[in-house]
């Protein structure tokens, strides 16, 4: 049975309703009464106290902002009569705290395709990757002939990665999208690629090998469109001797330690940081115990909860990058003239998410409590075992593809209002109440609603850490169920 509410922390001021409650019920709280002033949703915050104009309202043990007008104990508190703290770059110090996560039982093995290179990928996908935009199409086509007629017996499936980019690009932007497209060139999920261009695009297949470095040629091939007579032809020929080698791949045992897990949120609810994002906190420990990877991303929902990250730096130099990392994100808003602490979205809101610091604190819950051994740049695959933070936006799908880029297997993403949306690797829905998982089953593949019944953490992280091996034995998550697999670059500059 679902109770009424919870209180996070016990410094906290506030309550989270469970379900729906209505006026005049009153709730037992530390023994104390209070009395419901107003009806309040599910997932929305409940004052325990007389709390004054201007003064912090609490939860998680935090502040998320501070009251916009007297509250009377027994309130609603939401956007309007609570305002973000949040104001402009700031000024860090490092106060270390050290993290000591014991490791539990032994290592659980996985089963994965080992790479020549000494990578393991969970997947064994032929993937297509346009150079450019234009050939979108002919690498659909491509695509489709030889789903219609190859021997795919070992080949966990023929995808290819449109995108709208490759040309009338500069700087930064091109940059970007010829590291993240060469990043899923080499990504271990894909046993064979083939890289599609046109031939008068400035991100050139000949710039592209350069860039790319020693690759394994028969497994990645190379095809200019404007070059052949009948580019169909020519790609399924390319394809079908990538796939004759795939043939031979077969799943070998490895431990979870060469596991690769990208942390992320979207549509998130008042339930995220109860229920759902802690479940991510403690499994990302519980694989970094076992000598895995878990990479946490959505800088500008770090803010209001950087300092966490911060002191859990493995040492000051990872401390200034941390620093770094949460202040050129906030000169990247100002410098294109918007507010910094614009978020949460209206979805947010409606799930009971009333600031940023309120999204952000139970947002970072997903990195658990390990310590920070490394900040990565946009496109930067990951070379150090531990958590790890990631330069990239919070827009789910260009945090989702930044993630798979860097090297993860498979996304972890939480949500509380739901998202059918699938990046490149596989992406693992998981619903912080039950009532979503409910509705949208062809959505979400794993639930922790439970949480607010009568399951504990440990039975349910346990429950977890036996799903997410399945997935990467190969059993398929919904969104590769209903074939929504996607990538989105980011994007900050001209357009030519």
């Amino acid at each position: 049975m679902m109770r009424d509410f919870i209180r996070i922390n016990e410094n906290d001021n506030i309550l989270i309703a469970l379900q729906e409650l209505k006026q005049a019920t009153v709730l037992i709280n530390n023994g104390k009464e209070i009395e419901l002033l107003e009806n309040i949703k599910p997932g929305h915050k409940i004052s325990t106290v007389d709390i004054k104009q201007g003064e912090d309202i609490i939860k998680y043990g935090y502040p998320i902002g501070h009251a916009t007008e007297n509250i009377k104990k027994g309130r609603w508190i939401h956007t309007h009569n609570i305002k973000t703290n949040l104001d402009g770059t700031l000024d860090y110090k490092y106060n270390p705290i050290v993290s000591q996560i014991n490791k539990s039982g032994e290592t659980p093995e996985f089963r994965g395709y080992k790479r020549k290179n000494g990578d393991v990928g969970i997947r064994n996908e032929l993937w297509i990757v346009p150079t450019v935009g234009c050939v979108n199409g002919t690498a659909e086509i491509i695509a489709n002939r030889l789903k219609a007629k190859a021997n795919l017996e070992n080949i966990d499936g023929i995808h290819t990665y449109k995108h709208n980019y490759g040309c009338s690009q500069l700087g930064d932007d091109f940059e970007n999208t010829r590291t993240i497209l060469m990043d899923l060139v080499k990504h271990p999920n894909a046993g064979g690629c083939l890289v599609l261009g046109l031939g008068c695009e400035n991100n050139t297949i000949e710039g592209f090998i350069i860039e790319l470095g020693e690759y394994d040629k028969d497994r990645i091939k190379f095809l200019k469109t404007q070059t052949v007579r009948n580019e169909i032809e020519e790609g399924v020929d390319l394809i079908e001797d990538i796939l004759e080698v795939m043939s031979g791949d077969t799943r070998e045992s490895v431990p979870i330690s060469e596991l690769k897990i990208g942390l992320k949120c979207g549509g998130s609810d008042g339930f995220s940081g109860i229920t759902a994002n802690p479940l991510l906190g403690a499994f990302s420990d519980y694989l970094i115990s076992h000598g895995g990877t878990t990479i946490l991303t959505e800088v500008p929902e770090m803010f209001g909860a950087e300092t966490i990250l911060m002191d859990r730096a493995e040492s000051e130099s990872v401390f200034d990058e941390i620093v770094h990392l949460i202040n050129n994100f906030k000169e990247y808003f100002i410098q294109h003239n918007q507010p910094i602490y614009e978020n949460p979205s209206p979805g947010n809101k409606a799930g009971g998410i009333s600031t940023l610091e309120d999204k952000s604190l139970g947002c970072t819950q997903k990195a658990g409590k390990s310590t920070v051994v490394g900040v990565l740049k946009y496109g930067e695959i990951v070379r150090k075992k531990g958590l790890n933070l990631l330069n990239a936006p919070g827009n789910d799908l260009v945090a989702s593809t930044a993630l798979g880029a860097s090297g993860c297997h498979m996304v972890l993403f939480t949500t509380g209002r739901g998202t059918p949306f699938g990046s490149f690797v596989p992406t693992v829905k998981i619903s912080s109440n039950s009532e979503i998982f409910n509705l949208k089953p062809h959505w979400i593949d794993f639930n922790t609603g439970v949480l607010l019944e009568d399951m504990s953490m440990r039975v349910l992280l346990n429950n977890f850490i036996d799903y997410v091996i399945k997935v990467a034995n190969g059993e398929s998550v919904n969104n590769e169920k209903n074939g929504i697999k996607e990538i989105s670059i980011y994007k900050t500059g001209v357009t030519l």
